[in-house]
């Protein structure tokens, strides 16, 4: 498993409207993937992270070639509430307990 780790940081004042494009576009958007295996999203301040799942390199690769993936960033750019650079890093998975996460 491949864990893609996607950095940002958004506008304080408009963290609402973050969170609505993340369940609303963001999460339909990265279940409809092949290859995907689960995401969480975590922030502290305006800083913000996505790490997502994913089966292998394969997917990953696959979700870069999207167009429904390429069409999201388009969209997640042009609201306005990000700020900052963003970034993203990939990891080889070796330990996971994710049965036990509760959330």
């Amino acid at each position: 498993m491949k864990c893609r780790i996607w950095r940002t940081q958004v506008v304080p004042d408009r963290f609402g409207d973050y969170e609505r494009f993340a369940r609303e576009t963001s999460l339909p958007m990265f279940r409809s993937q092949t290859g995907y295996r689960g995401v969480m999203m975590a922030g502290d301040g305006a800083d913000r992270v996505v790490i997502t799942l994913w089966e292998n390199d394969d997917a990953i690769a696959a979700l870069d070639a999207s167009p429904t993936y390429r069409e999201t960033v388009s969209k997640i750019i042009a609201t306005g509430f990000l700020t900052g650079d963003q970034s993203v890093e990939v990891y080889d998975t070796h330990l996971s307990d994710l049965d036990a996460i509760r959330v």
